[in-house]
């Protein structure tokens, strides 16, 4: 059986493997632990969901940001917007909102 886990590869990560030619891919943006991260995106709880049923929704964290009030957090998560559908948003939070899983 070809592909899988157990052939063998050129012992490089994917995460380090760069097409030849290409640019690097840009390092993250330090986040309000002012430590860069390789990849920003994170499972959190995001509180105060869109839909208002005061419960925490699982989320991904996507990217932050800095604004005059502290730090910012982009995260995606489903919202019951009816009664049988659900919604993906996508917002930008106040960090006390997130906590993380």
């Amino acid at each position: 059986m070809g592909g899988g886990w157990g052939k063998q590869g050129s012992g490089i990560p994917l995460s380090e493997r760069v097409r030849a030619g290409a640019a690097p891919a840009p390092s993250a943006a330090p986040g309000p632990s002012g430590v860069a991260e390789s990849c920003p995106a994170r499972h959190c709880w995001v509180a105060d969901a869109v839909d208002g049923h005061g419960v925490k929704r699982p989320g991904l964290l996507v990217e932050w940001r800095q604004v005059p009030e502290g730090w910012e957090g982009r995260v995606v998560y489903a919202a019951r917007v009816r009664q049988s559908s659900w919604l993906l948003v996508e917002e930008w939070l106040p960090a006390a909102l997130l906590t993380p899983m």
